[in-house]
């Protein structure tokens, strides 16, 4: 079913075509779920049943999936028929690591002091788990068993480590988050490779700037070539932990003079957060929130993946943060909504992705979506939240308490489950507490009534639309006359 719209603007007429299922949003998307049954209580549950299905408790690190007896080495798990052992990808165990600091947070904000003491206890077992497993967190082994050889691998332990030190506050947290920053800056005398800063004093014109992906080969490294992979996963990334670090270094520190240092000052953590954030929003985000995957020195190439449109969520939010430039909020309100428009469903559940390592894409979502939720005031995404999480509850495996990432799927009690997609359900819930989420939407007034006010405190019926040129999104709800972008819009 399609409705016609015709849009009259700048002496211009546009005829818009909206296809009902995919841009106008239901009415039960911006109306209180009548349905959302979910409890605080439920929510905790979810993680510790998480942590026990696929948590080693042995070495405090996480298994590939459920038929794995242990997490004692690298590999794919039964999805390659190996029940051998397998832990999971070792930037995965960094976003799992997120999570356990997201409950002590929590707790914290709850008052909750006996879940406060076991998450932070938790907390350090997890850590001297991952640290012990992964040569002792010495980023330049770059074993191919439990080293370091991929930048955005490296990246992601910074941000955790970073957020570690932030919330228990140890200085070997900080320590860590800083050494393994500089590792993937300035690159690494052990290993012989030249960083993943894309220098454009060294790469002229389209070249330059931004970060490379990996070093290859990883027993022969070779320098850096025009063209080779800039990813939204290593830039991004690259932007929130230097923002992080920005916050939590100490001031008047000095202006290192060796080649490679192992730390940086204050100031230089937030001049390299912008200039990234500057060339990846230029390069691979051009337009309407759409992240593109990467570059190879030709355009921007796409594939949605939820996880790069997070980090560019989270980035754009810290920057807005830190400089209270008002082009970094509506960057992360653009890419919000292209994730739920977009790339989520029509009835707006998260899209799952099952290849390898990435059913964790709904978890780094949950990491950042906070943000825009509550520090930018986008709280008409509640509802959304509410959905996800009811889904996902809804076809949890009722016996082991765990669901498959694939939120519409029932996932039953003999499915070999990723500890990857069965992160997305808890990490929804750890971010998103059901009193806050319910409270905060029965709190507010709905109204049938269409508006155009992003920051309105109601919930309203959005219906988004792109003009003929694909040039811009045109939020379009009912006959009338609209100020947008500054136009008159006459809608018919």
């Amino acid at each position: 079913m399609t409705s016609k719209t015709i849009l009259r603007t700048a002496g211009h007429s546009y005829l818009i075509l909206f296809c009902i299922s995919c841009f106008l949003l239901p009415a039960h998307s911006f109306m209180q779920a009548q349905d959302f049954t979910i409890t605080d209580s439920m929510q905790w549950k979810a993680y510790d049943d998480f942590n026990e299905a696929l948590l080693d408790k042995s070495r405090n690190i996480y298994k590939s999936d459920t038929d794995q007896s242990a997490a004692a080495h690298r590999g794919n798990g039964a999805r390659d028929n190996d029940r051998s052992g397998c832990a999971a990808a070792i930037w995965c165990q960094a976003i799992y690591y997120d999570m356990v600091i997201n409950a002590y947070n929590r707790a914290k904000r709850e008052g909750n002091e006996e879940l406060m003491t076991k998450y932070r206890n938790l907390h350090k077992d997890i850590h001297k788990g991952e640290r012990a497993h992964y040569v002792n967190f010495n980023f330049h082994n770059n074993s191919t068993e439990n080293g370091w050889f991929v930048y955005d691998d490296i990246m992601w332990w910074t941000c955790a480590l970073a957020r570690a030190f932030e919330t228990f506050g140890s200085a070997e947290y900080l320590k860590y988050a800083e050494l393994s920053f500089c590792r993937v800056w300035y690159g690494s005398d052990t290993v012989g490779d030249d960083g993943s800063y894309a220098d454009p004093a060294r790469f002229s014109g389209k070249d330059g700037g931004g970060m490379f992906w990996e070093w290859q080969p990883i027993s022969n490294p070779k320098p850096h070539q025009p063209g080779d992979f800039r990813s939204a996963c290593i830039n991004f990334p690259t932007v929130i932990a230097a923002c992080l670090l920005h916050q939590l270094v100490p001031e008047g520190r000095s202006v290192p003079t060796q080649a490679r240092p192992q730390q940086q000052t204050k100031e230089w953590y937030l001049e390299k957060a912008i200039e990234i954030y500057d060339w990846a929003s230029k390069t691979l985000v051009p337009s309407s929130g759409r992240v593109a995957d990467g570059i190879h020195g030709g355009g921007p190439e796409y594939s949605d993946h939820l996880y790069n449109q997070a980090t560019f969520i989270g980035a754009s939010c810290l920057l807005y943060k830190l400089t209270g430039d008002e082009q970094y909020k509506k960057n992360a309100i653009s890419g919000t909504r292209y994730v739920f428009l977009r790339i989520a469903n029509n009835e707006r559940i998260l899209k799952y992705e099952g290849g390898y390592e990435q059913g964790i894409y709904a978890a780094i979502f949950a990491q950042y979506l906070p943000m825009v939720v509550y520090d930018l005031g986008q709280t008409d995404y509640l509802t959304y939240v509410q959905a996800n999480m009811q889904k996902a509850w809804d076809n949890r495996d009722p016996v082991r308490g765990i669901q498959m990432g694939n939120f519409t799927v029932a996932t039953s009690s003999t499915d070999v489950v990723e500890s990857y997609g069965a992160s997305g359900m808890p990490a929804l819930m750890l971010m998103f507490p059901a009193h806050e989420t319910a409270d905060a939407i029965r709190g507010i007034t709905d109204s049938p009534r269409a508006q155009t006010d992003a920051q309105s405190s109601a919930y309203f019926a959005r219906q988004t639309a792109f003009d003929l040129a694909g040039r811009s999104f045109i939020p379009s709800l009912r006959r009338g006359l609209y100020i947008i972008d500054g136009r008159k819009v006459l809608v018919k």
